[in-house]
């Protein structure tokens, strides 16, 4: 067993109280026995990702046509270039920078999956806005992204990551989790105030289905980035603010792993309810079948 060793979120905050380092630094000490590398090497790599998220939302905003199947495209370009009448600045980057990494995503350009492709967008976009907002440093960001990592693995190990396993919670809903809990630690939050937002806003997307049109991670998978990364920020500003979730973070993420076994099958990736069996739906699914038969 390695010194730093944790299987549940319970046990990492542990650690960090045992070792007297922030979650991130515990997650750093554990990537370091797991791969047998230097701090160094492993912080480079995970600095290697920030480059990538930017990469994608620059790409996103750039490109404003639309994906091959022409369900998605060019609203994040629309967003950017709208006077935003209702969020303030920090949420309408992170809704804008999700949206621009989601549409990157679809039209198959270089993404980091965080914790997979469908979520792609909602750590990127939080992180990304919420540092240019705070000025925080490029080191401050790479302990942030090890934090949300950390916790993706817990999540991950305890429940599932995935929409055909547990519908879309284990997917968006785990990535906005992991992007509350890397805005809180941007922000200056504790150890524990950290975990209590990822855990306020997991369980605000229990339930979630995976239900997508034609079977593509497009619709509804682009928008539901932009607006999870935007309640992750909701939920980092209640934990900052001294509010913590009822329920603790581990059993949160117990309640995920449930409800995604409760979930009916059709409710997880195949397409076969939700917004993919809505009339339009249906007919989007058949257009695009017509136009591959043509090809």
């Amino acid at each position: 067993m390695y010194e730093y060793e944790y299987k549940s979120l319970a046990e990492l905050q542990a650690q960090a109280e045992k070792h007297k380092l922030t979650l991130a630094g515990v997650i750093v000490h554990h990537e370091m026995e797991a791969a047998e590398e230097s701090e160094a090497v492993i912080r480079q790599r995970m600095a290697s990702r920030l480059a990538v998220f930017r990469e994608s939302i620059d790409a996103g905003l750039s490109d404003t046509g639309t994906s091959v199947s022409g369900l998605v495209g060019g609203d994040a370009d629309k967003m950017a270039h709208t006077e935003a009448k209702l969020l303030g600045s920090m949420a309408r980057k992170a809704e804008v920078y999700a949206l621009a990494v989601s549409e990157a995503n679809a039209k198959m350009f270089k993404v980091v999956a965080c914790p997979t492709a469908g979520s792609c967008g909602i750590v990127p976009a939080v992180l990304t806005a919420v540092s240019e907002a705070l000025g925080t440093s490029e080191d401050a960001n790479v302990d942030a992204l090890f934090t949300a990592a950390g916790i993706g693995e817990v999540v991950a190990r305890n429940a599932c990551v995935a929409g055909a396993v547990g519908g879309c919670q284990a997917e968006c809903g785990t990535a906005a989790a992991m992007a509350a809990a890397a805005a809180t630690q941007l922000a200056g939050g504790s150890n524990d105030a950290i975990l209590q937002a990822m855990a306020l806003c997991m369980k605000n997307t229990l339930g979630l289905a995976c239900d997508p049109v034609a079977g593509l991670v497009e619709v509804p998978c682009v928008k539901r980035n932009a607006c999870l990364a935007v309640m992750a920020l909701a939920a980092a500003e209640m934990a900052l603010a001294g509010v913590r979730s009822m329920i603790p973070p581990d059993e949160v993420v117990e309640a995920m792993a449930e409800i995604g076994r409760m979930m009916p099958v059709a409710l997880k990736e195949t397409s076969d309810g939700g917004l993919a069996r809505t009339p339009s739906g249906i007919a989007a699914a058949k257009r695009l079948e017509q136009e591959m038969r043509n090809a």
